[in-house]
């Protein structure tokens, strides 16, 4: 009966997912040639706010439980598991004050995607080439530069791509090794992310409606005297210990 409802609501989804990403992409290209970074992050918070309310046309629930106690005006590296492309949306929208920025495959900048593919130009992420290690490093450097500068952050799934069980995945070092060596003092928060990949269980078509899924702001890494591994090891042990993986 779910996957027959899922049937019914999924085209109501990707209508109004779609209507967002078009009706924004002018919008973000006016904000940002009148308005400056400024203007053109406020657009992008707005944008994601409407694709996370996009859920509950499939009557999904979305539950951020947020973390008050980490300080703004500070670089902080959000490390989280990552179950599937719907997990962004609440990240980019709830965390805005953090100014967070995304490591993504510079692919999806050069897709043409509406309103994706243009903040991803143009709104600080690193755009990474997979097959080019010097040009990986660079863009990363260039996010860490821009974190050290401008005190913005930076939202990294270690796992390196999107679990399709809900079973996570060893953490990689690599991109927060970079981060770090140019941000030192940069906070380190783990996000635990639960049932997003139940969403797409089904594959895009049809999406599972009447799904429950959290995000969870973890408490801060105490990082004085560790090296990276010891630091994403930590990471990854509390975002497991939160995570809840069926066989």
């Amino acid at each position: 009966m779910r996957k027959f409802i899922g049937f019914i609501l999924t085209p109501l989804f990707y209508i109004c997912f779609a209507l967002s990403l078009l009706i924004f992409h002018p919008i973000q290209w006016i904000c940002l040639k009148l308005g400056g970074y400024k203007a053109h992050k406020r657009s992008v918070d707005i944008l994601n706010g409407l694709l996370v309310a996009c859920n509950y046309t499939l009557f999904n629930r979305t539950q951020f439980i947020d973390n008050f106690n980490i300080p703004t005006g500070r670089a902080v590296i959000f490390v989280a598991n990552h179950q599937s492309t719907y997990d962004i949306p609440p990240l980019i929208y709830f965390l805005r004050r953090f100014h967070g920025k995304f490591i993504s495959k510079i692919e999806l900048a050069q897709a043409g995607i509406p309103s994706i593919s243009y903040n991803l130009k143009h709104g600080g992420a690193a755009n990474i080439d997979r097959k080019d290690p010097k040009q990986s490093i660079a863009e990363i450097l260039k996010l860490a530069n821009n974190m050290k500068e401008k005190q913005w952050s930076a939202f990294i799934f270690p796992e390196g791509t999107r679990t399709k069980t809900g079973k996570m995945k060893s953490f990689s070092v690599g991109g927060i090794a970079t981060l770090l060596k140019k941000n030192p003092e940069a906070l380190v928060v783990p996000i635990a992310i639960n049932g997003s990949y139940k969403m797409v269980a089904y594959g895009a078509f049809p999406l599972r409606p009447f799904t429950h899924m959290t995000w969870e702001v973890l408490d801060p890494i105490q990082t004085t005297g560790l090296n990276v591994e010891e630091i994403v090891q930590l990471a990854e042990n509390a975002i497991r210990s939160k995570v809840k993986e069926e066989n």
